[in-house]
């Protein structure tokens, strides 16, 4: 093992270098590098104080994801690869989330078939992506009193099984979707509690996602919002556990991807978290510096269907620089960190 490095560590820069590491290119002393230790150092969960402090940074853009994450990122990867580290970004489209959690209140404005309309965009394009799905479909979700759910109407499972026939991936995206708070800063359908009770909730929608022949090795919280104490049970059920801006108060800011015990933790930061307008501008500045790094973009279907132009305009831009990578290879990048970090921990 590279002296001064943790497996995660390891793992985490498999993921940086992954392809180099397999083909020989990059030796695993090399990892020693101080902007490879620096970038990929497994930070701690901050403090409450700490944790509210950086999810204001990121408010007000004084903390950003393209400066504390890609960009120290791809300093390592010119540390030691020089201009070869140039290249495609490889962006992670993630879909948030269907049924939408309002489907029983307000069916109308969340339809199946506007979200049919949603898939057809990316479809049409090409582009690959993961829909989060919900297991249960609540009756007004941001009122903890309330536990209320139905299962999948027919509707909603022909449109799930067409996404998966159109090769589409899947994530969890918690059981019911129901807040625990009535605040909207604290809104979480697994703030915390007791380790077992959340492995419930948890094999309960696995098991309803795999009763609908949905399989996934993802994990979306609702609200994109966590208790860190749910870590260690997330990590024993699932690859990668995704987040976003809302996970800063929770967990923290990290760079992302990063390997965290069992599973990668892989948040995403605005502009790659929001409408295809804001993602667009973002994108298209990642091709022009020659990203070359994995790196998640969030949308959320329903912010889209009133006007599809952004969205289609996205997807060109995706489609023409074969940009969006299919999540069965981040996962297979993911097994091979772990095979890789392994292999050379044993050396």
């Amino acid at each position: 093992m590279p002296s001064g490095m943790s497996l995660d560590e390891i793992r985490t820069a498999g993921l940086l270098f992954g392809e180099e590491l397999a083909l020989g290119l990059v030796e695993p002393s090399a990892l020693r590098t101080p902007e490879v230790l620096r970038t990929v150092r497994t930070g701690m969960i901050p403090s409450l104080p700490s944790r509210l402090f950086q999810a204001r940074q990121l408010r007000r853009g004084r903390l950003s994801g393209h400066e504390h994450s890609t960009g120290p990122r791809m300093a390592a990867r010119r540390a030691i690869l020089g201009d070869a580290a140039l290249g495609r970004p490889k962006l992670l489209i993630r879909v948030d989330g269907f049924p939408h959690m309002n489907a029983w209140d307000a069916p109308a404005a969340v339809s199946t078939t506007r979200a049919a309309e949603f898939h057809a965009v990316l479809r049409d394009a090409g582009v690959p992506y993961l829909m989060s799905v919900l297991p249960r479909v609540p009756r007004r979700p941001l009122e903890p009193q309330t536990d209320e759910y139905r299962v999948h109407a027919s509707d909603e499972r022909e449109l799930l099984a067409e996404l998966r026939r159109d090769g589409v991936s899947f994530g969890a995206h918690g059981l019911d979707h129901r807040s625990r708070s009535t605040k909207a800063s604290r809104r979480s359908e697994f703030p915390g509690g007791k380790p077992k009770e959340i492995a419930a909730r948890l094999d309960e929608a696995i098991a309803a996602l795999r009763d609908e022949a949905l399989h996934t090795d993802v994990f979306v919280p609702p609200f994109d919002r966590f208790g860190a104490i749910c870590w260690r049970v997330l990590a024993e059920r699932f690859d990668v556990v995704c987040g976003g801006p809302a996970s800063v108060a929770t967990m923290g800011f990290h760079p992302t991807p990063s390997w965290r015990g069992d599973a990668v933790w892989m948040p995403a930061y605005a502009p790659l978290h929001g409408t295809a307008a804001e993602v667009l501008p973002a994108v298209r500045e990642l091709v022009a510096q020659q990203t070359s790094l994995w790196i998640p973009v969030v949308l959320q279907w329903d912010r889209e269907v009133d006007d599809l132009r952004a969205l289609r305009e996205l997807c060109d831009v995706l489609a023409a620089g074969e940009l969006a990578r299919s999540w069965d290879d981040f996962l297979l990048a993911v097994n091979a960190s772990r095979q890789l970090a392994s292999s050379i921990a044993a050396a």
